[in-house]
Parts: structure tokens; C-alpha cells; sequence
């Protein structure tokens, strides 16, 4: 269900709806061009390689994928939208010269790689726990496949899971405001109506990520401490030391 998002912005970035006859032609060297790429390097992993990467997977409600569709092709469409038009290509002229820009990039590579360790510590604990279920089977237990199921499920340990349930959220976070740090000019709160004026694709993704993730963190968190009677106290649900 991501995997419309980079064909998406992909369209819309060579489509360019917002550009006129005026606007200058699209670069490749441009900053809105890195951007875009990065972007595509986000859902390559998101998407591709990490799907097939997966050793097995919790089954989704149709409701969910549909949502999921939904979701991804608009921001999709919207942010190949934003990047590709003149007020983007204005506001990025100059980016390479911008220490604020390059503050982004660090920040969405640090988001990106904290996301791709974090999960990779999850698919270690579903290849273990898929690896002993097979040692059962061909052991000859019968409830081997079923024990395997309900054993893929473990406390995480190591690096911001130190801190945190769920590291591979607030990497994300931060990967997407870095990528807004860098793309849009950050947004006025000076009235709700300057704000909804001035909020840029880049910066209503990061809020409608942390909107959406948020709750579904905490109830995860919950749930943790419930399932594991011997679960981290000290632990966080999503942002270090506070939430």
C-alpha cells in the first residue's frame, strides 16, 4: 500500500501542475531534485526492501490497506506537487548554500538509518522466534507452527529501545522533519488561518505522521507491559524521556 507514494510523487514532480510557461524547466541538479530522490530512497526501503526482507507478517484488515492507499497516494501526489512548483523551486534556489538545509539532509539520513537498525531488531526477533518453530516441527512436534506464532513476539533491547517501545516511529519522525527542515519553510502560527496558509506538504506530513502514529504507540506500549510482566519500566512509549 506505500508503494503508490513514490510512483506518485514521481508523476506529479515530472508532471509539475502548479508550473507555467514562466517557471523555469526542472533540474536535475536542482535541491528539489535531491529531495525527490530522497524521498524515493525513503519508500524503496519502506516499499521493496523491507517487505522482502520480513521472514512474516501480521495480517491487515482490508480497511487498513484501503486507508493505507489512500493515504500514501495523496501525499504522494502532494508533495511531487510542492517540490515541482515555483514556489518550492524559489524557496530552494539557494539551499546548497543554506547550513539549515544540510541540518535537514543529517537529520532525515540519521532518521532514515535509526529506522532501518531499529526494524532490523524486530526482524531478528521473527527470524528467531520463526527459526525455533521449525527445530520444533521437524522435532516432531505438531504444535510446532502455532508455538512458533505466539513466540515471535519479545521484549526488543538495544539502542533507543533503551529508552523507547517504539524507536522506529521516532526515527521516522525526525527522518520526515529533517526532510521538512529542508523543503518548506516552516509554517506561521501566528493565526490557525496563516497556519493552514503557510503549512507546506513537507511539514502536514510530519503532522500527520505523529498524529497518526501517536496513539497507535502508546496503545502498543500498553501493551507491552501487559503481555510482558517483566518489561523495562524506565521505557517511554515514543519520545525519549517524555512521552
Amino acid at each position: 500500500m506505500e508503494l503508490v507514494s513514490p510512483f506518485m510523487l514521481a508523476y506529479s514532480y515530472f508532471k509539475a501542475p502548479l508550473a507555467s510557461e514562466v517557471t523555469p524547466p526542472l533540474s536535475l541538479e536542482h535541491p528539489s531534485t535531491l529531495l525527490a530522490v530522497l524521498f524515493l530512497l525513503h519508500y524503496l526501503n519502506r516499499a521493496l526492501i523491507s517487505p522482502l526482507r520480513t521472514p512474516s507478517r501480521s495480517k491487515s484488515h482490508v480497511s487498513v490497506i484501503l486507508s493505507g492507499l489512500i493515504f500514501n497516494l495523496l501525499n504522494g501526489s502532494l508533495m511531487g506537487t510542492y517540490l515541482s512548483s515555483p514556489d518550492a523551486q524559489h524557496f530552494l534556489a539557494d539551499a546548497f548554500s543554506r547550513p539549515l538545509f544540510w541540518t535537514g539532509i543529517g537529520l532525515w539520513a540519521l532518521g532514515l538509518a535509526g529506522n532501518i537498525l531499529h526494524d532490523e531488531i524486530l526482524l531478528n526477533i521473527r527470524r528467531n522466534a520463526k527459526a525455533k518453530g521449525k527445530a520444533k516441527a521437524r522435532g516432531g512436534d505438531d504444535n510446532g507452527k502455532r508455538k512458533s506464532n505466539q513466540e515471535h513476539y519479545a521484549v526488543p533491547h538495544g539502542y533507543l529501545y533503551h529508552f523507547i517501545s517504539y524507536p522506529n516511529y521516532f526515527c521516522e519522525w525526525c527522518e520526515w522533519l529533517g526532510f521538512a527542515l529542508a523543503a518548506a519553510p516552516p509554517p506561521s502560527f501566528e493565526s490557525f488561518a496563516q497556519l493552514l496558509e503557510t503549512l507546506h506538504p513537507p511539514y502536514a506530513f510530519v503532522f500527520l505522521e505523529v498524529v497518526l502514529m501517536l496513539p497507535r504507540a502508546y496503545r502498543g506500549h500498553k501493551w507491552y507491559h501487559s503481555r510482558f510482566p517483566d518489561y523495562p519500566p524506565e521505557r517511554r512509549a515514543v519520545i525519549p524521556f517524555l512521552f
